[in-house]
């Protein structure tokens, strides 16, 4: 009592008195105050808070009208209203104090805070819920703990099964997995969470992590795990944790500090993924193990298991290995469920999911290559045909598909270097086909009894009518009917970018580094040389030649150079790549564009959705680029430097109002010439 109202004078001592008396209604609780107040610092260990006898002490005084202490709080997490533990000369909560008390577990190694020993070792809370007791679950027959007994005829539930309720949430309206707050039911999302000033943005959010400089919300947490910077002692490139905060200048072992955040594995210092292993390495593991590569069992998807775990963003791809319906394909194939065969692919019920399984497959080399959109139509053209009735017109359909469509096809795919046979005009030619063969039952007529009197009403009826104008010279050529005539396409000359929108649009792309690297390539290739998209998309980087202090482009048989900005920011996206790739794409790609599918490039209609993006339009665009060129150069030359048919070339000299009939002569009058 005396040492009480010493320390706190502007109480009286009955009022003291009736504190202590409130606070200490057991012996012990006496004995324990007693005993932290023994000594001549009595004022401090009241300021502390700590024991937790002396923090409701005075919580009980400052009831009472004190004014000489405050409400005690931890003195590093802040957090108020929590018994506290004397530490030092401050008193901290039971969690910070843990924290402090942190040391390696004798399981996995990771520095922790001790949830228990065993055989006087400590262990942390993960591998100590490992080693306690558990039971099969009833649902997933796996021994694990037990988050539910089971009672009454029930089945035990455990951890890793086990599901809240669902209700629909009082806060979002939605149903959902709900906690139970007496009759209102929240779900896990609109849960409240308490919140706190983050030490380093000063953002009321709630804290991930409470470290010495305060607490962190988890942006701050992970880009602070993520940080490294030249050690002011060791001079090495490290985690910096000292002194606390944004400031620090000093990695954990020059400042005396245990390395946290480690992984077990590779030993980075990262934010921590599963098993204290970072991401990377879990994402190794994860991959070895899908495809049995931690067994040896399959030497055929140890490339594909590579592809996988060298992804540039490890968390997408084990998001993938976790919720990917190719994923599970690809397990199944290491097991043997599956065959590792392009039949079992295409008799597969998810049928996108195992295309991006096969083109994986197909980049690593478990499968051999193969045209996939002239196998695709080849599948569709089958049933699409086995709608049509009678079989006279099914078994015409199916020779036309047969012997001009896939033929030509097939022949292209052969003979073309592209990755993808353009099919889809080979659609809108079949489908055409079917709704004449059926418009011409509908009106009681054959393909023998048709004129072309029908066939102007027939071209009548929509747009894409004229798409039977190959099918109908084909029937005539087999006198299946007479000849028909059905006018051709008509090549009209649509809008072009003004010069000066154009140069703007070229500056830009040149200049400004806040574009993508994919975005400004292919814009620039668009708007100065006038490349088609569909050629855009397919370049290699061995189109890009690097000689002395030039960089030069070939389209077609010669290489072009192109300006010095040009030139940098083609070597940079060489270097770099693109920053978005598939999962299991290869390491490295030929492609100038990888696309978002393994082992192939970008599509031209994802560069044009790209381009238009940033107000670039190709084929205005394009038509400027062309015309300002066919005015500056011959035909021939023209069509030579960019891979264009002569004819193509000519059309745009006319277009651009150019006259080259003399260029021939001028340049053979030429005293400087050299042939």
């Amino acid at each position: 009592m005396a040492r009480v109202t010493a320390a706190d004078q502007s109480l009286t001592g009955e009022q003291v008195a009736a504190a202590v008396d409130a606070v200490a209604g057991h012996p012990a609780v006496l004995r324990s105050l007693a005993a932290a107040l023994d000594g001549t610092q009595a004022g401090e260990v009241l300021a502390s808070g700590a024991p937790p006898a002396a923090g409701r002490l005075v919580t009980e005084l400052i009831s009472r009208g004190s004014t000489m202490f405050t409400p005690p709080a931890c003195a590093t997490c802040g957090r108020a209203g929590r018994p506290l533990t004397r530490s030092g000369d401050a008193g901290v909560c039971s969690r910070c104090r843990n924290r402090e008390l942190a040391t390696a577990c004798a399981r996995c190694g990771v520095v922790k805070p001790v949830a228990g020993r065993t055989a006087g070792e400590p262990l942390c809370e993960r591998c100590r819920r490992r080693e306690r007791g558990q039971r099969r679950c009833g649902t997933c027959g796996k021994t694990a703990p037990i988050a539910i007994r089971g009672r009454g005829g029930t089945t035990d539930v455990c951890a890793n099964c086990y599901r809240l309720p669902e209700a629909i949430c009082t806060v979002c309206g939605r149903r959902r997995e709900c906690n139970f707050a007496g009759t209102r039911p929240v779900c896990v999302t609109c849960s409240p969470r308490s919140t706190a000033a983050c030490a380093y943005c000063g953002k009321d959010r709630p804290p991930t992590a409470r470290w010495p400089e305060g607490p962190v919300c988890d942006t701050c947490y992970t880009t602070a795990l993520r940080r490294r910077g030249r050690c002011g002692t060791c001079g090495e490139q490290r985690r910096l944790v000292s002194p606390p905060g944004p400031g620090a200048d000093t990695c954990a072992d020059c400042a005396g500090l245990l390395v946290t955040h480690a992984c077990a594995l590779c030993g980075v210092e990262d934010k921590l993924f599963e098993q204290g292993r970072c991401a990377r390495c879990s994402l190794r593991q994860r991959a070895a193990a899908l495809t049995g590569g931690t067994s040896g069992a399959s030497t055929e998807l140890s490339a594909i298991a590579e592809a996988i775990a060298a992804a540039r963003n490890p968390y997408t791809a084990l998001n993938w290995l976790r919720t990917g319906a190719a994923a599970a394909i690809l397990a199944d194939m290491a097991a043997g469920r599956i065959a590792l065969t392009h039949q079992a692919l295409d008799e597969h019920p998810q049928q996108r999911s195992a295309d991006y399984l096969r083109h994986m497959l197909t980049a690593g080399g478990a499968l051999p290559a193969r045209d996939e959109a002239l196998a695709r139509i080849e599948r569709w053209s089958s049933d699409a045909l086995g709608a049509i009735n009678p079989t006279a017109d099914r078994q015409l359909a199916r020779s036309y598909l047969t012997w001009r469509i896939l033929r030509q096809l097939r022949r292209r795919s052969e003979n073309s270097p592209s990755p993808r046979t353009p099919a889809g005009h080979a659609r809108h030619q079949v489908h055409a086909v079917i709704a004449f063969l059926t418009w011409l039952r509908q009106n009681n007529l054959t393909l023998a009894s048709c004129r072309q009197a029908d066939v102007e009403t027939w071209l009548a009826t929509s747009p894409s009518a004229y798409d039977v104008r190959h099918f109908l010279t084909w029937a005539a050529e087999r006198k299946h009917c007479q000849k028909l005539n059905i006018p051709g396409p008509q090549h009209r000359a649509g809008a072009a970018t003004s010069p000066g929108q154009r140069w703007e649009l070229i500056s830009r792309l040149l200049h400004d580094d806040a574009l993508d690297l994919t975005d400004r390539v292919a814009g620039s290739l668009l708007l100065l040389f006038g490349q088609h998209l569909s050629r855009t998309a397919v370049m290699t980087t061995s189109q890009i030649i690097k000689r002395d202090d030039a960089v030069l482009v070939r389209f077609g048989r010669h290489e072009i150079p192109v300006p010095d900005s040009l030139g940098r920011i083609l070597t940079e996206l060489i270097r770099t790549g693109r920053t978005h790739t598939g999962t299991g794409s290869p390491v490295t790609s030929p492609w100038l564009f990888p696309g978002g599918i393994p082992g192939q490039p970008i599509t031209a209609a994802r560069l044009g959705q790209r381009l238009r993006a940033i107000g670039i339009r190709a084929l205005p665009g394009r038509r400027a680029a062309l015309i300002d060129l066919a005015a500056q150069l011959p035909a021939a030359v023209l069509a030579d430097t960019l891979h264009l048919s002569p004819g193509t070339a000519v059309r745009w000299m006319h277009q651009a109002g150019a006259d080259w009939n003399r260029y021939a002569a001028d340049i053979a009058r030429a005293r400087d010439h050299q042939p």
